[in-house]
Order: structure tokens, then C-alpha cells, then sequence
């Protein structure tokens, strides 16, 4: 989908040229098309990622010569007797040589500050991630070296701030992938600037062909909504009590929580079920589709409902639910906030029915999901949501010419917010939190 969505979004920049579903939850029955092929599947175990966050570092400048092995000396001053101002820039290119300022070990590099190896950086970041307290055994007096670092953490940390480094250049997760997605837009917004101005496109009306797939895509979507509606009654309670030690309320969170999933998932599949062509694709393609696509879909759907005077999301209209709601229900922060965050992204575009009913639809038909075979097939069933969707915006925002642009790159976000659930329902299998049999199939968790 994407290469095809890259050629869209950089021809419509080139010509703007402005910079600018609840059946019960004991239903074990297979809402898919048809029972899913082992291999088919959506999500998978997290991926590690490199042994260290991005670091923001402003280290000294300073020659190779001058790279002691303790950095906490003092600078050197110039004849006055005044220190010399380090000027501000990348790190000195290391000549191979260098030991760590914390352990002795071969150092790396400059991490948050200070020349250091590989595992005092981690070992510095994972403390200050999780507010780490360490007890020393020798009241603090430990010499660290390679061997003490394993032995005493309380002094390996005292050690890491001796020597310079600071907390203010780790960066969280969350911080790391919102940085991702924040440079994601800004290249997008950049490649869309063009040196020569161009005429603005003429805006052509909708086809009636278009005008009708539109109407249909918006009622198609009212009616599977309102069959959640319908089925609402069937939910389990969020209960009252406010005890956080209480077992029995926090699984009475869970199954609230993954009920509302549930009757998400049904919506999805009973719309994607009445998408013009979906069910020309074969029953193997439908389900590799709709297994990649339902988790992003669900995000999309979220944040149309997001509310940012209260900073809540409220589904079938009286359930409302803000980050602390969303924890209690056993979700994790690192989950909750990127949910957030895009929700406002969202809602900052004020998108219509229409706009939310072809993103669903364009969403859906992604030719480079895993185990698709047909894939000349869903790039054509694509293209006229695509076509639509640019045709439509340019009509109801004529003066805004990089909407189009931003709006599939909102897609594009979804698919680092797909990656951060896949963690967020392994970490939920370690919780021994057992998700219902379609949840489980719709998102391939073997138990």
C-alpha cells in the first residue's frame, strides 16, 4: 500500500505547492471469513530494540588528545586563569583507544554527556528510566571498575553522575517514539515544499460514482455502529470500587475493556465484509487483510471519539474513559499515551464521517500486509478509495492542499501504534491476562 501511498502524497505535494460489533463474550464461533492458515498471522512477539534509546547528548568539544579516562577535572583555562568555553558540536571522533569514565571499560562513545561503554550507558538508562533506588553494602565507598559494576549498582550510578552524565538526556519510550513520529510529518511537510510555485489544481466535482461509494461507506458504518449500540446492554459493568488491590475489580475492568474490543473487532469485520471488491479477494487474502489491519482500524475509530475538552475517549456513547481508566483496566502506560497522542493529532484535523469512512477503507486494502498474495489485486481495489478521498478533500478544504498529504501519513503513524500493541498484548500474556477466543485469532496470540 505504502509505495503506492508515497506516489500518491508526493504527486498531490508537487502540484499544492504550499508548505505548509457485542455478540457474547462466550461466543468461540470464527467471525472471519474462514478458519486462518497457522502462518497468517498479526501480531508477534516485540522486537528488542537496539540496546540503547537514541541519546540526546551535547557533549564537550574537545581534541582526542585531551579524552581523559575521569572527566570530572577541571577544564583548562586560558592564560587569565578563566575557564575555556567548550564551543558546542558533535563528539570528538574516537581513535579507538578510549576506556569508559565510569568502569574503565572500552568506551563506545559520548552517552548522555560522558565518554562511556555500552553497558555503563544502558545500565545509566535503565536506572533513570525506572527511578531505580540501590542499597550499597559498603556504605558507598566501592571502587568501580569491570568487576565492581556487576557487584555494587548503588556506586556504579553514584559513578555514572560523578562523572557527568546527565538524566535530562535520557530519553523515555514514549519520548523516542513520539520524536519517530513527529520526523515522519516534519519530512513529509519538507518533501512537499517545491522551489517553483505551481497553479492550484482546479477543483473538479465528485464523479457520481464517487458521491455514491461515499454515501454508502458513511451508512455502511452508521448501521454496523448501531448494532454495538444495540448490544451494549451486554457488557460487563465497570465496577465502582476503587480498591486497586481488589482482584476481582481489576478483571471486571479487563473483560469491560476487552468486551468494548470485541464488539470493535465485529464492526470492522461486518464493514470490511460490505467494501466494494473485498470479497472478490480469495478467503486466504480477506483474512491476512483484516487480521493486520483491525488493531489500526480500532486506533482510527478511537480517536474519533476522543474528547479533548476532558481529555477522554467515549465509546457507544455513555462509556468514557480517560489514561487512568485505561490503566486501571491493566493496559500499560507506554500503550496509553501513544493512544492518546494520536487521538489529538486526530482530532486537531476536525475529519468528517466521510474522511474517517475512506482513511477505514484505504486502510484495509494495504497490499504490503504480511501474507497477502494478491497484491496487484488490493492496489486496484485501493486506488478508487485513494482517488476519492483526494477528490473529495480538495473539495470541502480547497485552500488547504497538504490535508491529503497529512491524512496518509496518519496511516503511516498507525503502524508504529500496531508495533506498540503487539508489545502491549505480550505483556498482558505475562500478566497471565487471558484475552477471549476472537481476540486471540484476530491478533494470532497462541496460548
Amino acid at each position: 500500500m505504502f509505495s503506492l501511498l508515497r506516489t500518491q502524497l508526493q504527486l498531490d505535494c508537487f502540484c499544492s505547492g504550499d508548505n505548509h460489533s457485542i455478540a457474547e463474550m462466550k461466543h468461540e464461533g470464527n467471525l472471519l471469513p474462514l478458519e486462518p492458515p497457522h502462518h497468517a498471522g498479526f501480531s508477534s512477539p516485540p522486537q528488542k530494540g537496539p540496546s540503547s534509546l537514541a541519546e540526546k547528548s551535547s557533549p564537550l568539544l574537545m581534541e582526542p588528545s585531551n579524552i581523559k579516562a575521569d572527566p570530572a577535572g577541571d577544564m583548562p583555562a586560558n592564560t587569565e586563569g578563566q575557564p575555556v568555553k567548550r564551543k558546542k558540536g558533535p563528539a570528538p571522533k574516537m581513535l579507538g583507544n578510549e576506556v569508559c569514565s565510569v568502569c574503565g571499560d572500552k568506551a563506545s562513545g559520548f552517552h548522555y554527556n560522558v565518554l562511556s561503554c555500552e553497558g555503563c550507558k544502558g545500565f545509566f538508562r535503565r536506572s533513570v528510566i525506572k527511578s531505580a533506588q540501590y542499597s550499597c553494602k559498603n556504605n558507598g565507598r566501592c571502587e568501580m571498575d569491570m568487576y565492581m559494576r556487576r557487584k555494587c549498582q548503588q556506586c556504579r550510578l553514584r559513578k555514572c553522575r560523578e562523572a557527568g552524565m546527565l538524566e535530562q538526556c535520557v530519553l523515555s519510550e514514549e519520548q523516542i517514539r513520539g520524536k519517530k513520529m513527529k520526523k515522519n510529518e516534519e519530512e513529509t511537510a519538507r518533501t512537499s515544499a517545491v522551489v517553483t510555485p505551481t497553479p492550484v489544481p482546479e477543483v473538479v466535482p465528485l464523479e457520481p460514482e464517487q458521491l455514491e461509494m461515499i454515501e454508502k461507506l458513511v451508512a455502511m458504518q452508521k448501521q454496523c455502529n448501531k448494532r454495538s449500540f444495540i448490544d451494549r446492554p451486554k457488557v460487563t459493568p465497570w465496577p465502582q470500587s476503587q480498591d486497586p488491590q481488589n482482584r476481582e475489580v481489576r478483571q471486571q475492568r479487563f473483560a469491560h475493556f476487552t468486551e468494548l474490543a470485541i464488539m470493535s473487532v465485529q464492526e470492522i469485520v461486518d464493514f470490511a465484509k460490505q467494501l466494494p471488491g473485498f470479497l472478490e479477494l480469495t478467503r486466504e487474502d480477506q483474512i491476512a487483510l483484516l487480521k493486520t489491519s483491525t488493531i489500526e482500524i480500532m486506533l482510527l475509530e478511537t480517536s474519533r471519539r476522543y474528547n479533548p475538552a476532558i481529555e477522554s475517549i467515549t465509546f457507544l456513547k455513555d462509556f468514557s474513559y480517560n489514561k487512568e481508566d485505561f490503566a486501571k483496566a491493566g493496559l500499560q502506560l507506554e500503550f496509553i499515551n501513544p493512544i492518546f497522542e494520536f487521538s489529538k493529532g486526530m482530532n486537531d484535523l476536525h475529519l468528517d464521517e466521510a474522511e474517517y469512512a475512506l482513511l477505514i477503507a484505504i486502510n484495509i486494502f494495504s497490499a504490503d500486509r504480511p501474507n497477502v498474495q494478491d497484491h496487484e489485486l488490493v492496489e486496484r481495489l485501493q486506488q478508487p478509495y485513494v482517488n476519492a478521498l483526494r477528490s473529495y478533500i480538495m473539495i470541502k478544504r480547497p485552500n488547504d492542499h497538504l490535508m491529503f498529504p497529512r491524512m496518509l501519513m496518519k496511516l503511516v503513524s498507525l503502524r508504529t501504534l500496531s508495533s506498540v500493541h503487539s508489545e502491549q498484548v505480550f505483556a498482558l500474556r505475562l500478566q497471565d491476562k487471558k484475552l477471549p477466543p476472537l481476540l486471540s485469532e484476530i491478533w494470532d496470540v497462541h496460548e
